[in-house]
């Protein structure tokens, strides 16, 4: 038996079962999905998950292929906003999730220099702007009033400037009628091999009279020694990717640093060191590379880093990428289990 409620370790083909979690019948939609990572954290706990709105269409087609969901919508999530015509259970969720694009906000990112501007994410994607989705996922509650809504980013969008769109997430909701918390969680605490700080808007309908909600979070982290695997075959050659293995920190790559590996060896975003006695800093849709041998991180390490199941079907993407772009299935699970616990079952 596990030591942890929600096994970090896990195949698709064992099903959603866990001898610590009842099935239920409350329905969730999602919005952004991606490759499913909040799917798989509803559906480990226990949730109906009726499948959601994903604007790439070959991040669709995984999604499409790994949970066979009974509602996807290849849209951009204002084309979604604008169809007059939806299933009626759409309108009768227990659960509405979504995790709006998070880069103009991450500390790591452009952040104000981004705001109000249109980017594309990958080839064959459409251009958008990334910073006001937020208050377009917000309309999306609004149209279809599910009894509580999520809204996940990252950490930046409390700090600094960015702190006036998060008073105005939770003023929006709260004149739509939900009453509204805001948890900011690690994924290292709640049983995920991974420092992964998020926040999370978390509200309900106020007719609902569902009370404060308690997140709190003491699993026992887990250690990349404790999974990491035996063969690396990546050998990492670039002298600026040793140049970031001896200057990586859990903070990542240093300013001065960041340009010369960028324009050299093609990285995205922060790269850094996996050490045995360390948890995993977060995933990111760079290079992680493990410093004790100087290789990168095999595939089998960034899915159980991610809590991602090992037979996951990526169809040729690279597991970083959508394992950077996902919420942890376990936090996710977590996070459902307890709305479950202390709010939905005491309808």
């Amino acid at each position: 038996m596990s030591k942890h409620l929600f096994p970090y370790k896990w195949y698709l083909k064992d099903g959603y079962l866990n001898e610590n979690i009842d099935k239920n019948n409350y329905n969730v939609f999602g919005t952004f999905i991606c490759g499913g990572g909040s799917t798989m954290g509803y559906k480990l706990a226990g949730f109906n998950h009726l499948g959601g709105v994903e604007i790439d269409p070959k991040i669709a087609e995984v999604y499409k292929t790994n949970h066979n969901p009974k509602h996807l919508y290849n849209l951009d999530i204002r084309d979604f906003n604008k169809l007059e015509t939806l299933p009626k259970e759409l309108y009768n969720l227990d659960i509405l999730d979504g995790s709006p694009p998070c880069s103009t906000f991450s500390m790591a990112g452009s952040r104000e220099k981004a705001w109000g501007k249109e980017k594309q994410f990958r080839e064959g994607q459409a251009m958008q702007t990334l910073d006001d989705l937020v208050f377009v996922y917000c309309d999306t509650i609004i149209k279809l009033q599910p009894k509580v809504f999520i809204l996940e980013n990252v950490k930046g969008i409390i700090q600094g400037n960015a702190k006036v769109y998060s008073k105005n997430i939770v003023a929006k909701m709260q004149k739509a009628g939900y009453e509204v918390q805001v948890f900011c969680l690690n994924a290292a605490s709640m049983g995920v091999p991974q420092k992964r700080e998020r926040v999370f808007f978390i509200g309900y309908r106020k007719e609902l009279n569902f009370g404060r909600l308690g997140l709190s979070f003491n699993e026992k982290p887990i250690l990349y020694g404790e999974f990491k695997s035996q063969i690396h075959d990546k050998i990492v050659k670039s002298k600026y990717e040793i140049k970031c293995v001896n200057n990586c920190t859990k903070t990542g790559i240093p300013q001065t640093e960041k340009k010369s590996i960028n324009n050299n060896i093609g990285a995205v975003g922060f790269g850094y060191a996996l050490i045995d006695n360390q948890v995993p800093n977060t995933v990111t849709t760079g290079y992680v590379i493990n410093k004790n041998k100087l290789c990168y991180a095999t595939d089998a390490e960034l899915i159980q880093i991610g809590s991602y199941p090992i037979d996951y079907d990526f169809q040729g993407i690279e597991p970083k990428y959508i394992i950077g772009m996902s919420v942890p299935p376990v936090m996710t699970a977590q996070i459902a289990n307890q709305i479950k616990i202390q709010w939905l079952n005491k309808q």
